[in-house]
């Protein structure tokens, strides 16, 4: 007997990826991670059968994602950091903003002299 579940599906023997349950009472099709074992009334996609699923007319398709796989990011994760990366390129912007002195205009007079958001303190000595 094989380890590796297969696909149920008919003349189909590649290795199963995904669990297919069907919940009758509200007409859903509950599609996610290999179930740890073979359950009689679920059923066993390999990846190609479980991306292609399809349910009947009037039914609901809920598709679970394995919490271990790692996300994707998306288009806003990606933007918002470029908007990050833009904004640390304009120390100056900032520091206007705020209401601090920058380097232009000779520090606050304490011996620190900020360049972007590093800050160097000279010693009482120099």
């Amino acid at each position: 007997m094989s380890l590796v579940r297969r696909c149920s599906r008919t003349a189909c023997g590649r290795p199963a990826v995904a669990t297919l349950t069907y919940v009758y009472a509200d007409s859903t099709a509950v599609l996610g991670p290999l179930a740890t074992y073979a359950e009689p009334h679920c059923y066993d996609l390999c990846a190609e059968h479980s991306e292609r699923l399809t349910a009947p007319r009037g039914w609901d398709v809920v598709r679970l994602t394995d919490g271990s796989a790692p996300s994707r990011p998306s288009g806003d994760d990606l933007e918002a950091l470029a908007n990050a990366v833009r904004e640390a390129a304009r120390p100056h912007d900032r520091t206007a903003q705020a209401g601090g002195s920058g380097p232009a205009d000779g520090g606050n007079g304490t011996g620190e002299t900020r360049r972007g958001h590093l800050r160097v303190l000279r010693s009482p000595d120099s």
